[in-house]
This record gives C-alpha cells, sequence and structure tokens, in this order.
C-alpha cells in the first residue's frame, strides 16, 4: 500500500471503497495509560515547574494513582525523544482560495521560527488524490520552505467532490488519511503534535437518522478504534481554520461542540462524533477558528512542546468491551488549567 522513503511514507492512493463504517479489529488494551499534559496560566502560557504531586487524575471522577511522572521543558529531555511536528495541508475540504492561505500561512510560520521548531517537522500534502508526506523532515524552516515550494503545487486538487460520494466521501477520505498516519505514527516513540489546517470535515447534520443497528454498531468501533490508535501514537491533533474571519459567524466554527462529549455506546453514534474538530478536542488538542493569524495560531498549537508533562496510571478493566472512561486532570495551584485527552475506552 505505501512505500517508506526518508523516514516517511512517500506517496499513497486512497481508495473510497473504505467509508467511516468500516469494521475495525484494533480496539485497545488494558494496562498503562499515557497522557500528555499542557498547563496553562490564565493568559494561556505554558507552565513550567511543576511537580507530580500537582496533579490529580480523574478517570470517571475517581482519582487514580500517577504510576510515573516527568515534566518535559524545551526541545528536548533525557526521559523523552524530541515531539515530531506535522504540518498538514488540506487540499481537500478547504476552498481554493484557502489553500492558498493555508501555503503562505505555514511559509509564514516556518520564516519567523527559523532555528526555533520544537522538533523534527514535516509537511504533508493532501488532495483527492492522494497524500505527499513530505521526506524531509528538518528543524531546519529553510528546508521545509523549499520542500513546500519544490514542485508541489501540482499535487494539491481543491474544490470539487470527490467521485459520486460527495460531502460523504470528503470525509472517508479525511478520516482514512488521518488513519494510516496514526498508524505509521504508532511504531515511532515519542509525542506528535499535528496541526490540520482546515475549515474542518463535513458533520453530515441529518445522516444519523437513516443509521441502521449494524451501522451503528461498525460506527461506534471505528471511533473507538481512532480513540485507541491516536491515544496509543501519543498523536495530539490541532485544527485551525484558514478562513479566519470569513468563518467567524459562520455555525461550523461552534456546531461541533455538540460531538465532542465521549460516545458511550453504539445507540448514541452520530456521524458527527467524528469530525476533525471532535477528533483534535478529544485528544487534548485545539480547535482554532475567526482570526485571521493564522501562522501565530499554528504557533499556539506548537506552543505546547515547549512545556508539558507525561504522566501514565494503570487503567482498570471495564465491566465490558469498550467501556468509555471520562479523564480530567486537576491541577492544585490557583489560576493554571490543564488540557489533555478527554477520555479512553477500556476493556473486559
Amino acid at each position: 500500500m505505501s512505500a517508506r522513503r526518508g523516514g516517511w511514507i512517500a506517496v499513497f492512493c486512497v481508495s473510497l471503497a473504505i467509508g467511516v463504517t468500516r469494521p475495525v479489529a484494533f480496539a485497545g488494551a488494558n494496562g498503562s495509560i499515557v497522557l500528555d499534559v499542557a498547563v496553562a496560566d490564565k493568559a494561556g502560557r505554558p507552565v513550567p515547574g511543576l511537580q507530580q504531586q500537582d496533579f490529580t487524575i480523574l478517570d470517571n471522577k475517581q482519582p487514580r494513582k500517577v504510576v510515573s511522572f516527568h515534566a518535559v521543558e524545551g526541545a528536548t529531555t533525557a526521559a523523552e525523544p524530541p515531539v515530531e511536528v506535522v504540518l498538514f495541508l488540506d487540499g481537500v475540504n478547504t476552498s481554493f482560495a484557502d489553500v492558498a492561505i493555508e501555503r503562505q500561512a505555514i511559509e509564514a510560520f516556518l520564516r519567523k521560527s527559523a532555528g526555533q521548531l520544537p522538533g523534527p517537522t514535516s509537511i504533508v500534502l493532501l488532495s483527492d488524490s492522494g497524500v505527499v508526506l513530505g521526506n524531509t523532515s528538518s528543524r531546519d524552516a529553510n528546508a521545509l520552505v523549499a520542500a513546500l515550494n519544490q514542485g508541489r503545487s501540482g499535487q494539491l486538487v481543491t474544490g470539487r467532490p470527490v467521485g459520486a460520494y460527495g460531502t460523504d466521501g470528503l470525509q472517508q477520505l479525511s478520516l482514512y488519511t488521518l488513519d494510516r498516519l496514526a498508524d505509521y505514527e504508532a511504531n515511532r516513540p515519542g509525542r506528535k503534535l499535528v496541526v490540520w489546517i482546515s475549515p474542518g470535515w463535513p458533520l453530515l447534520p441529518g445522516e444519523d437518522e437513516g443509521l441502521n443497528t449494524k451501522q451503528q454498531k461498525e460506527l461506534f468501533g471505528t471511533i473507538v478504534a481512532f480513540s485507541d490508535r491516536l491515544r496509543e501514537a501519543r498523536i495530539t491533533l490541532y485544527d485551525v481554520d484558514p478562513s479566519g474571519l470569513a468563518d467567524a459567524d459562520q455555525l461550523g466554527t461552534s456546531n461541533y461542540k455538540q460531538f465532542t462529549r465521549g460516545v458511550k455506546s453504539a445507540n448514541q453514534v452520530q456521524v458527527g462524533n467524528l469530525g476533525l474538530q471532535i477528533l483534535a478536542d478529544q485528544s487534548g488538542g485545539l480547535v482554532l477558528n475567526s482570526s485571521n493569524d493564522v501562522a501565530g495560531e499554528i504557533s499556539k498549537c506548537l506552543a505546547d512542546a515547549r512545556s508539558y508533562y507525561v504522566l501514565s496510571f494503570e487503567s482498570p478493566p471495564g465491566d465490558g468491551p469498550n467501556e468509555y472512561h471520562a479523564l480530567e486532570i486537576k491541577v492544585g495551584k490557583p489560576g493554571l488549567t490543564a488540557r489533555t485527552r478527554t477520555g479512553y475506552y477500556a476493556q473486559r
């Protein structure tokens, strides 16, 4: 399916016959749950210098013992590989004009961040004919700018439906791409920050009414699998809307919030539970929109790499398969908030 080159998948083509309700065998296992935790003050600045005793892990509102803890400050730490950064340029769910904004924003961010990238960084180009995962993974911003501009524009095909699938096909393609990326990253150590520059994937309102019991079960299995894959690959996902203020008053900038609560069973499933904004929020990342400073929004996402904390705890066995557990991190100092993934699925 794919060829690897320079540590990255070079090119793979996407089959649209694979949809969002495809059966999924991968469902995760019990054991140690590792959490990457970003802590910020009231101004949104990363907070270094905290200790293990400052944190409380709540699993379904029950405190769990912190089994391991270490703080990451700066680009490297002895206990942690460098953070990998993936800048995802979405040419499928984005208008032609916004694709140009995406490219300009990535280039502006890289030029401003020269010599200060938080870790090895790659650029991914997504089109409806497939994906190119850049074989340049570097801290050298100039090399990344050159890779972005070196004959890659022909890979971006924008603003048209995918075959006969229309909007649904766009979501299928996007999910399949994220699935392949997570599968690849699961074999690589350390934390990954994936900044997906896109107005988001279609949430398909009203599609849920036609789901039969079998489709609900399959879709629930897909939701569980994405939760597990992103967690075990240690991917924190971010959604940055390139439309900026043009989307500020649009319903799509806020209506995703109705889908962010964890899905506990198949009969609660909605197709919107697999939107980009929802997956980003549940992974502990950010959903950023209504700003014309797209390069600045990218910088805000990658600030999570400057200072964060890695905690682990032992997951209790579930009473049945795919039992949803809500997660929350409390910080025992005033004025500080913690952000991490919002839940996981325990097994019997």
